[in-house]
């Protein structure tokens, strides 16, 4: 949790008002709450592969780019880009049995 609090103040402390986080995806949307939450006036973007860079077909590279557009495009808040798709941080899953994240 104190991670959290970390990437919460580097967010709050840094001059850049778009902001991209590579992140695990296990915990990505707890770390998305934090940030979500928090009177944070800037385009914060997290992403990361359900398919780790190293391996074979690693969604990686297509998730970060994706990543960088939408934190151009989108208006101030918290997002998380995945699988093509990008998700408010208060409305986004992560499904293990079908390898993606989707909206709840």
């Amino acid at each position: 949790a104190s991670h959290r609090q970390q990437i919460k103040q580097a967010c709050s402390d840094s001059t850049e008002d778009r902001i991209v986080i590579v992140h695990g995806t296990d915990t990505l949307s707890d770390t998305a709450e934090v940030l979500g939450t928090s009177p944070l006036d800037k385009t914060i973007v997290l992403v990361g592969a359900m398919i780790p860079y190293e391996v074979t077909n690693s969604d990686a590279l297509f998730n970060l780019g994706f990543a960088m557009a939408a934190a151009q495009l989108c208006t101030p808040g918290v997002y998380v880009a995945m699988n093509g798709q990008i998700f408010s941080w208060d409305k986004v899953k992560k499904n293990r049995e079908a390898g993606v994240f989707e909206r709840r």
